[in-house]
């Protein structure tokens, strides 16, 4: 090896084969008071290794009684804090992506749909979802499922979680506005918000006393919705050769990373929608002072890198503000449900080819399956579109005079008692 080439040095090391909670370098809430567990130099490359986001609870078999049985409060096993010398608050944190890769001892990953009563998903109430698992396998930058046959794809590999730790100031302000919003629909299956909760909470540091691991559990912020610090964003194109920019709220802007997936869709549709990877990941970070200032500041900014897969062929679906697949109720400029109907009608496309809407519905979530707002000004309906890549399938499954060919491509991973 040339003297001249400098070793990246990997500053928090994970198992992917053993439990997340057994673990140091990991949490899994928001809170100020979570120590830094390591801290880098401006300019210092780095790596990161990541357990995938449940912390062990999914494995590689061909049941979805994992995801049926998956405990929400214990998920989302963030490698950090890393703090960076000289951030203070008010400033801003870049971080420059070098690298996203899989454990090369565990060349899979997963993509779920989660039960209406345990997480949800896009469609959880449209169609009651049970819960069902697509898992994947890596080969180089390919992905294939012996659940979802006829499908090869190339994955744009990217953390779906990354943010700096929040002010108190700014907890007390997410636990107060989300608190509202649960308060407002006590009795929402799936639940509007997630308030915060001791059980299931882990900081995985030696000397961290009591009484601050008891204040982090009791106040800490739940990881999965994105918020101004960034979090869980899942930005597909966040991958190698991005840079993004956070604002800093505390001392060292105490930066976590993790729920690293191997390709995801626009949407990650059915909650834990994306294909879901243990990993490693190589950072590199520095400073500018008074950037919240500079940049105005109150969510980060994120500059996507170059890596993207070349499909050039699409079929492109749309959907409008009407719920042509339910009640043909007229919404007013939702883009919400104008998204829903493209899914729905890339979906029923797909039925067609003979993939079953589970399938459909781990695939669109987990394919680089592209999303765009079309129109968002023409009253009374939003477009919204759904961009598939017809050349991640095995047939053609472009329109013809003819039809669609219909085949048997079985089913995805299913509860052992059959129910979907």
């Amino acid at each position: 090896m040339s003297a001249n080439v400098k070793k990246i040095p990997t500053l928090i090391k994970v198992d992917p084969h053993k439990a997340a909670t057994e673990q140091k370098g990991l949490h899994n809430r928001w809170h100020p008071d979570i120590p830094a567990y390591v801290t880098v130099k401006p300019g210092q490359a780095f790596k990161i290794e990541c357990h995938e986001w449940t912390g062990g609870q999914i494995r590689n078999n061909d049941t979805s009684d994992d995801i049926r049985d998956v405990d929400l409060t214990r998920i989302h096993y963030l490698s950090g804090p890393i703090a960076i010398e000289g951030a203070e608050p008010g400033d801003a944190v870049v971080v420059d992506i070098l690298d996203v890769n899989p454990f090369p001892n565990m060349n899979w990953g997963y993509t779920g749909i989660f039960e209406l009563n345990n997480g949800g998903g896009l469609f959880a109430k449209e169609f009651d979802s049970k819960a069902c698992k697509a898992i994947w396998d890596f080969e180089g930058v390919y992905a294939t499922s012996r659940h979802i046959p006829g499908i090869k794809f190339a994955g744009i590999s990217h953390p779906g979680l990354i943010g700096t730790a929040p002010s108190q100031e700014l907890l007390d302000e997410w636990n107060r506005r989300e608190g509202e919003l649960i308060a407002c629909h006590e009795h929402a299956v799936p639940a509007k918000a997630l308030p915060p909760i001791a059980k299931g909470a882990y900081v995985g540091q030696d000397g961290l006393n009591a009484q601050t691991f008891d204040k982090v559990a009791k106040e800490g912020a739940r990881t999965i919705p994105g918020r101004e610090h960034g979090g869980n964003v899942d930005i597909k194109n966040l991958s190698r050769g991005s840079r993004s920019i956070f604002p800093v709220y505390v001392p060292g802007a105490n930066l976590s990373v993790g729920d690293l997936h191997f390709s995801q869709g626009d949407g990650e549709l059915s909650f834990c929608g994306a294909i879901e990877m243990a990993g490693i990941i190589t950072l590199k970070m520095s400073v500018i002072k008074g950037g919240v200032d500079k940049f105005a500041l109150k969510q980060p900014i994120f500059m996507p890198g170059p890596m993207d897969p070349q499909y050039s062929s699409r079929l492109v679906f749309e959907g409008i503000s009407v719920d042509l697949h339910g009640d043909g109720k007229q919404y007013d400029m939702d883009a919400t449900v104008a998204y829903k109907q493209a899914a729905l009608n890339t979906i029923a496309y797909l039925q067609k080819l003979g993939y079953t809407r589970e399938q459909a519905y781990l695939l669109l979530s987990a394919a680089p399956v592209d999303s765009h707002i079309g129109a968002i000004v023409d009253s009374p309906n939003a477009c919204v579109t759904m961009s598939l890549p017809v050349d991640i399938f095995e047939h053609d499954i472009r329109p013809s005079p003819d039809g669609l060919v219909k085949r048997d491509y079985g089913q995805c991973a299913i509860r052992s008692d059959g129910v979907v």
